[in-house]
């Protein structure tokens, strides 16, 4: 179902933090096995659902003949798992569906420094200062709401609005989903705990539509169940995909948060090429792959997130990233989800 496929519970997104489910990653067998430079296979720690990339990686190894050996589990089991194994781990890419994983990974010295030819190819907000990690594709977050149930001019300026009166009973979240996770991170890191704190407390006393998922959100602002519902831009695309129709033939619109406000984060799935495969030519050509037309060309089309590579066009039912506004915030510093996670729970969010 759409409704797992990008879903990480607060217990494996606690991975984070405790080994202990991390190593159940499912993918080749073969990829505790690590390979030599230029063997013309590497191991990729695929934090994205196989489903989603195993026919990119399989294009991949299509065009360069370089075989990719997966190990597939949530982007916090992997992370956990790669801070487990240190210097020892057979990854040679980690590919993360998040940058504050990244980060996570990166400040623990685990990357090496990727080319700066290679860097470039993403814009400066969505890969590493320091050069050790580039997003691949990205997604923003948006309120979704139903033009039947609220007009344009009663849509708010700020998501901190949605605590408001006026709201009460009528916004959906889905505070077990990681995305929602990442954008309360992102309020911490951006107005402090006091204020995300704050934000929680104030959603809870207004009798938020609790949901599993962002499809489910997105389905039920749809069919009129929910007024309003905060997702990534993304599901709109998927839910369309799944009901056989266009994003535009929806009900449900999308609401992009003006003026770099939190609501308006967008955040970036990518990877970081671990230390001991920094001069393997296989690792670059896999690098290079995914920042190539191709490989963004399917974000666009088949998962309808934005590519961050200028030159290939986003999906056609949202602006394109460059003229988003988003907020102020260096994407390596949402890599304290443990408290973010312990803050939702307090909040009441999630029994």
């Amino acid at each position: 179902m759409l409704v797992t496929r990008r879903t990480t519970s607060v217990l494996l997104a606690a991975g984070l933090l405790t080994f202990g489910l991390a190593a159940c990653g499912s993918g080749d067998e073969d990829a505790a096995d690590p390979g030599k430079p230029d063997d013309k296979q590497i191991t990729v720690y695929s934090g994205r659902n196989e489903q989603l990339v195993k026919p990119l990686l399989e294009k991949f190894t299509e065009q360069t003949g370089i075989t990719v050996k997966p190990r597939y589990a949530t982007t916090a089991q992997l992370a956990a798992q790669l801070i487990e194994e240190g210097d020892k781990s057979p990854a040679d890419v980690f590919f993360a569906q998040d940058a504050g994983a990244l980060g996570t990974v990166a400040k623990r010295g685990m990357f090496s420094t990727l080319p700066e030819a290679t860097t470039a190819k993403a814009p400066p907000t969505y890969r590493a200062g320091n050069g050790q990690w580039v997003g691949l594709s990205a997604r923003a977050r948006v309120l979704a709401y139903n033009p039947d149930l609220v007009s344009a001019d009663q849509l708010p300026k700020s998501v901190f609005d949605l605590t408001g009166p006026e709201w009460k009973g009528k916004v959906g979240v889905a505070p077990t989903n990681a995305s929602f996770q990442a954008f309360v991170t992102a309020i911490r890191v951006q107005h402090g705990d006091a204020k995300a704190e704050e934000f929680l407390a104030g959603l809870k006393a207004n009798d938020p539509q609790i949901r599993d998922g962002n499809v489910k959100i997105v389905e039920d602002v749809n069919s009129g169940i929910v007024p309003v519902g905060l997702v990534n831009h993304y599901y709109l695309g998927e839910v369309a995909k799944e009901q056989g129709t266009t994003p535009d033939a929806l009900k449900v619109k999308l609401h992009f948060f003006p003026g770099g406000d939190t609501g308006a984060l967008v955040n970036v799935a990518g990877l970081g090429v671990l230390n001991r495969s920094a001069t393997d030519p296989d690792v670059q050509k896999f690098v290079d792959f995914m920042l190539g037309t191709e490989a963004q060309t399917y974000f666009a089309e088949q998962t309808f997130e934005y590519p961050v590579v200028a030159g290939v066009h986003g999906p056609a039912y949202v602006p394109p990233l460059a003229d988003l506004a988003v907020p102020d915030i260096d994407l390596n510093d949402l890599d304290t989800l443990d408290a973010t996670v312990a803050m939702i729970k307090n909040s009441g969010l999630v029994p």
